[in-house]
């Protein structure tokens, strides 16, 4: 019969009546019988693969009203799967020796009923009379055994009828090599739980249901789980399987783990081992581009009960080049109401700014200030300052966005980690594929050596999605794990593997949990509106986190406590309802190439011992500070962008003991870096910033209150301490908070606020264009080192310093600033400074001040080069005073006359000639760079014209002022 005697339309409506046996038959007969066949419309191949007792809906259970990409691709992957348990050799061909004229085996049907007759036998007797691969078919009703049933030869048991028609109340123990057994019911006999085993054969389930009862597989003996559901507290162990494949089930209300895996794969295999590697690869995302359908689809439709990162529960989220505009637009906000004399800045209604005693106007009515309206220039006398030591950082760059670390894939991940790419490709263990496991106390439990790839699975409603303990090896790929009770992810005991391109989201506690030894890769998940934390990292806890979009939980993105010691490399952690990440308890960890970004407390919140690395992240438009660093906190913060946050850049309580290196502080709604000796007053006000309530507890504080004490488990960290992990201590050992070659600029007040009870050493730093002073000293009962650094181009003074502050300037270029240069009212000494371009006056000291002003060389163009007013005790010696503008009626050295207790002696006054080079020379403009400040002390130009100040002779005190200062002075 030929094909083309009628229209194909009509020869399609006629095969449409044909099974799929038929269908099958027809493709044989020829090529163009063949692609007739195979153009059958998809409705057609649906009705076929719907109609199929052996499976159900391909996207059962995770999303069954989603139709598959080609109906006809997954009727013959079902086709294909089905025929594994047959594949175990040549039991199935009645000659070997001529090859090429093999036949099948006849293959018997029994038929089994529950009522004997018409031929029927029980299903006993039908097992003992069956041959190898014969079938039984079971009609409907309920078939009970006294005793448990052994299989011994290879047999398939297949339930006809509806699914739930036939069910078996019977134990299996199968000893033969393969089994099959398909659309029944298993309940659990009167005497075991158990109702199917085996330690040496593979079976393969299809389109089953458990109700209350247990599979349990062996090694070496495999499983082939398709399409069955596991639920009213059954459950599934695996005891040191090589391979088995769990695949498309859903497990639902048990009261204990639904999949338990136990024990190392054993060495030796059966004959189905690598028929299931094969299946297994074949249904396995390839990990080398993530760009199959599975994948795909999985990501487009991965707000099932979560949250997409284009949702913006805080704010808007934001695009790199947002950021850019956010920024721009937050330096036009302030411009547009400027903050002075404890003003209000925008949105921070009963935030007070302090810029200390020293800045107030009634301080600019005395007679040291400028003069103005006069008509010669200052520029033809002002010296240059410009080829300082600290120029590279004198305009501070905007993010430079291609140095922005961008979220890699996992290509590119695996790529670079040769041992993630090994865990990717590894195919051993359990192999839960396509799976939805919900409502029940857990979902997958390995422990003990095991080893499991779980791969587009749905965890729901659980206690905990996943628990992988005792040195077991997990791979956890395009998964969704959501409404956990507990954390979602456990690792736990030297725990292993490779967790990526996961979806967690909206669990009770942390989304990830590693603690104990644990050492797992995480890459290019999204874990977000957590209730707690989104990775919790404690107990000696390990592991690399990378690549990951943390986003919208209520406490810190990445928590790292109790010797906690991380990588956590290049993740966006973003919109979080506490700290972007926080470091507690002695936490340790490496935190480098992160984007943190619009969290409501700081960016990384560092307290209690935590001491982890803080390196070139970018640290940005947070609703607090940058970074905090609290109560004993220490670490080393080196290299970060902090910009653009409505706190401060950097917040550092004075008991702890950071080190800040080479960190870029800019555009921040307050401070630069504040410093400050305990928590603010419930007023608000005073010397911080915001109130008690909402400043003192951080993410890192709120997250101490997170469950670490699992399922009762009495946690003793304290005995873990010392196998603490030493990867990333190396750094130099200080005993002193050291603040070194930051810039700190366009800051909405102060750069450097310091309100502290211990020590502080600033050195190298670039402090430039702020809103309010340079740096402000308000507090400090210890001594406080500036040395170095550049203060320019500020709002007000350069540098102030208030009553009772111990406080050392020596080496820094005070340059350009819209007050004084210096104003000075506590103890110490300012020595070897260049301060030159400034306002108003250039060194100033007041009221109460106990302080050697020595070899500074000072220019102010239009006041006093250097004032002494009344009350001030110390020495103004060996100073150059340059000349300002000839038309300033005000002496470079203006001391009160009724100060007795001051020595002004041995200055000098620099005077301009016309022709010859005007310049700070030998040295050249402070900073000097990586010279040390003192090494080169200033010497008087031989160009320019010297005369000497004449001694002012003052009643000095015996002894040290102030009842111990550090300082004397002595005639």
């Amino acid at each position: 019969m030929e094909v083309g005697s009628l229209p194909v339309e009509l020869w399609r409506l006629i095969l449409a009546y044909l099974p799929l046996a038929d269908l099958g038959r027809c493709c044989l007969v020829c090529r163009a019988w063949r692609e007739l066949v195979l153009s059958l419309d998809s409705t057609r191949w649906r009705q076929l693969c719907l109609r199929c007792p052996e499976c159900r809906h391909p996207n059962w259970p995770r999303r069954p009203q989603l139709a598959p990409p080609s109906w006809r691709e997954v009727l013959r992957q079902h086709a294909l799967a089905s025929r594994t348990w047959t594949l175990n050799g040549s039991e199935l061909h009645s000659s070997a020796c001529l090859h090429l004229f093999r036949r099948r085996k006849d293959r018997r049907v029994w038929r089994v009923e529950t009522e004997a007759g018409c031929g029927a036998v029980t299903l006993r007797g039908a097992l003992a009379a069956a041959g190898p691969y014969d079938r039984i078919h079971l009609y409907p009703g309920v078939y009970e055994e006294q005793a448990e049933v052994t299989l011994k030869v290879p047999v398939e048991i297949v339930g006809k009828g509806k699914l739930g028609e036939v069910v078996l109340m019977i134990s299996f123990d199968q000893q033969c090599p393969t089994a099959r057994l398909c659309n029944v019911v298993f309940m659990p006999a009167w005497f075991s739980p158990v109702a199917y085993k085996t330690s040496s054969g593979h079976v393969q389930l299809d389109n089953c249901n458990f109700e209350g009862c247990q599979l349990h597989i062996r090694g070496p003996g495999t499983c082939q789980t398709r399409f069955c559901s596991f639920s009213q507290g059954s459950s599934a162990h695996f005891l040191g399987v090589a391979i088995s494949l769990v695949d498309s089930c859903e497990f639902s209300g048990g009261d204990s783990a639904s999949i338990t895996v136990e024990g190392p794969p054993v060495s030796e295999r059966n004959w189905a081992c690598k028929h299931l590697a094969a299946l297994a690869k074949s249904l396995t995302t390839p990990t080398s581009n993530g760009s199959t359908a599975d994948a795909a689809n999985q990501d487009s439709r991965d707000t099932v009960g979560g949250v997409s990162p284009g949702d913006t529960p805080i704010g808007g989220a934001l695009t790199v080049e947002d950021l850019t505009k956010q920024d721009v637009d937050l330096e036009s906000g302030w411009t547009k109401q400027k903050a002075v004399n404890g003003a209000l800045l925008p949105g921070h209604e009963g935030t007070v700014i302090e810029d200390g005693s020293m800045d107030t106007s009634n301080e600019s009515s005395d007679g040291d200030e400028e003069q103005r309206g006069d008509n010669v220039k200052d520029v033809d006398y002002a010296l240059p300052y410009d080829q300082h030591g600290l120029a590279h950082l004198s305009e501070p760059r905007p993010p430079d966005w291609a140095s922005v670390p961008a979220l890699l894939g996992l290509s590119a991940e695996l790529q670079r980690d040769a041992e993630a790419r090994e865990l990717a490709g590894s195919v051993q263990g359990c192999l839960l594929h396509r799976c939805l496991l919900r409502d029940g106390k857990g979902g997958v439990h390995l422990y003990n050596h095991a080893q499991a790839r779980l791969e587009a699975n749905m965890f729901r409603g659980l206690n905990y999605a996943v628990r992988c303990i005792q040195n077991a090896k997990l791979v956890m790929l395009r998964n969704e794990v959501s409404g956990c009770r507990a954390s979602g992810v456990f690792l736990r005991l030297s725990a292993q593997g490779l967790i990526a391109q996961n979806n967690i989201h909206s669990n009770g506690e942390a989304g990830l949990d590693i603690r104990k030894g644990a050492n797992p890769i995480i890459l290019c998940n999204r874990i977000h509106s957590g209730l707690r934390s989104g990775i919790v990292v404690l107990g000696n806890g390990k592991g690399s986190i990378r690549s990951n979009q943390i986003y919208g939980n209520r406490e810190a993105g990445v928590y790292i406590l109790f010797n906690g010691n991380p990588v956590v490399s290049g993740n966006h952690i973003f919109q979080g309802l506490a700290a972007g990440i926080a470091v507690n308890e002695n936490g340790r960890g490496l935190i480098t190439e992160n984007v943190i970004r619009q969290n409501q407390w700081g960016g990384a919140d560092i307290r209690r011992g935590g001491d982890p690395v803080l390196r070139n992240n970018f640290i940005c438009h947070g609703y607090s500070d940058g970074v905090v660093v609290g109560e004993r906190g220490r670490g080393l913060i080196e290299g970060n962008h902090i910009y653009g946050n409505r706190g401060c850049g950097v917040w550092v309580m004075s008991s702890s003991l950071p080190q800040l290196i080479g960190n870029y502080i800019t555009h921040n709604r307050m401070y630069g870096l504040a410093v400050f000796c305990r928590k603010d007053p419930e007023s608000g006000g005073g010397e911080g910033y915001r109130p008690e309530r909402e400043r003192g507890e951080r993410g890192g504080e709120r997250g101490g209150q997170e469950n670490f004490h699992e399922e009762g488990e009495m946690l003793a960290w304290e005995s873990d301490m010392d196998s603490e992990d030493e990867r990333f201590s190396s750094r130099r050992p200080i005993t002193v908070a050291l603040v070194e070659n930051n810039c700190m600029s366009r800051n909405g007040a102060v750069g450097v606020y310091v309100k502290s009870s211990e020590a502080l050493n600033v050195v190298g730093n670039m402090v430039s264009n702020n809103r309010a002073a340079g740096m402000s000293i308000i507090q400090s009962t210890q001594l406080t080192r500036l040395v170095g650094n550049c203060v320019h181009g500020n709002g007000r003074t350069g540098v102030t310093v208030d009553r009772e502050c111990r406080v050392e300037l020596r080496g820094n270029g005070i340059y350009g600033n819209s007050c004084h240069g210096i104003c000075f009212r506590g103890d110490g000494q300012i020595v070897e400074n260049d301060v030159v371009g400034n306002s108003g006056v250039g060194i100033r000291v007041m009221e109460s001040a106990d302080v050697k002003v020595v070899r500074n060389r000072v220019q102010c163009l239009r006041g006093c080069g250097i004032s002494v007013r009344q009350q001030v005790r110390g020495a103004v010696q060996e100073n150059l005073v340059y000349q300002g503008n000839p038309a300033n009626s005000k002496p470079p050295i203006n001391s009160d006359p009724q100060n007795q207790d001051c020595i002004v002696l041995s200055n000098t006054l620099l005077t301009h000639r016309p022709n010859t080079p005007w310049a700070l020379e030998n040295p050249p403009p402070r900073p000097l760079g990586n010279n040390p400040p003192s090494a080169a002390p200033s010497t008087n130009p031989t160009h320019l014209a010297i005369s000497m100040t004449s001694r002012i002779t003052a009643t000095v005190e015996s002894g040290c002022h102030n009842n111990g200062s550090i300082f004397c002075s002595i005639l």
